[in-house]
């Protein structure tokens, strides 16, 4: 009896001790990330045109360096190669992780080095590129894996066929670009990611899908790192390696374990930050130019109305963390 119970705790503390590893060396090598990105002043790039209200708020933060994200997914990648095995489990969200961290680098070193202006690659280029390795991933989990359902908390498997591709690539683009739209405060995007991989990795291990816990885990423990350093005032920012790696990833973590359902309360944040910008843009075409927002997204709204950054990122933990939970309990909803 002794023994069943020792061998039920192995993966869990496996989970843990792995965790905590990201944690440990992310913190490590940090100075030498840290060092390398003042050396070469890789400095994002803030516009000058556009909104004032996005210039006021943005102001002092133009010599703060970027692409801090790589502290992260260059971590975690590591922490998989050598210590993850599962790698059936493992390979389509590592791969999602590096093209996409790779795809962000590549934008941030545009943004740094003034290629295209403060814009870095354009926009339509960045989204092409995301949607080439969506299409990727959807054509692999549909016609590798056959994957082609959709699952319902408590209610049961939807068979949906051919539109499971259309699901898959809308639910990575959406992630990708709205955990980037989410990092625009120091500490917000990193605070929220952690909670969100906590919440998926915990859903993986009572799925005894181990692997994709020990993944998310690795992720949780290198964003937490990463955010000890980012919270405000921040010693380095994300950057888009950062913000698209970790986005696509979530999605197919949420892809991985059936549970895209409730991707959106469990990154409840993002979907309202998505949201802000959405209502804004739709707003100000349909009305020739007035807003509903003094800024999007909505955390610079907060920040014009008179929030302290701080006070920002705080409030959206706290309701990230609650959000995290509840989808959590409902993901949970008749699987045992």
């Amino acid at each position: 009896m002794q023994e069943k119970v020792i061998l039920d705790l192995m993966p869990l503390v496996r989970i843990f001790v792995l965790t905590f590893f990201s944690f440990l060396i992310a913190m490590l090598w940090t100075p030498i990330l840290t060092n390398f990105l003042y050396k070469w002043q890789i400095y994002k790039k803030v516009k000058r045109i556009g909104s004032p209200i996005f210039s006021r708020l943005h102001r002092g933060k133009e010599n703060t360096p970027t692409m801090g994200g790589m502290l992260i997914w260059i971590t975690v990648f590591a922490m998989t190669l050598i210590f993850n095995l599962s790698r059936g489990q493992t390979y389509l969200p590592l791969f999602a992780l590096v093209s996409f961290g790779i795809l962000g680098a590549i934008d941030d070193y545009f943004n740094v080095r003034g290629i295209g202006g403060w814009r870095g690659l354009r926009g339509r280029h960045k989204i092409l590129w995301q949607l080439v390795i969506a299409i990727l991933g959807a054509w692999w989990f549909y016609y590798k894996l056959g994957w082609n359902y959709l699952h319902i908390p408590g209610v049961g498997d939807f068979t949906i066929g051919f539109w499971y591709i259309p699901l898959f690539i809308f639910v990575i683009l959406a992630c990708t670009n709205a955990v980037n739209i989410t990092d625009g405060l120091d500490g917000l995007a990193g605070g929220l990611i952690s909670l969100a991989f906590l919440a998926f990795g915990g859903i993986a291990f009572v799925r005894s899908d181990f692997g994709i816990a020990i993944f998310c885990g690795c992720i949780t423990g290198a964003s937490l790192a990463f955010l000890w350093f980012n919270i405000y005032p921040a010693r380095f920012f994300m950057g888009d390696t950062g913000s698209l790696a970790l986005g696509a990833t979530l999605g197919v973590v949420a892809m991985l374990e059936d549970s895209v359902v409730v991707l959106p309360i469990i990154g409840f944040i993002f979907v309202l930050e998505t949201l802000s910008v959405i209502l804004q843009l739709g707003y100000k075409r349909i009305t020739g130019g007035r807003k509903i927002f003094l800024s999007a997204p909505l955390h610079h709204h907060l920040q014009a109305k008179g929030w302290p950054e701080p006070k920002v990122v705080m409030r959206f933990w706290v309701l990230g963390a609650v959000m995290a939970i509840i989808g959590f309990v409902i993901a949970l909803i008749g699987r045992g």
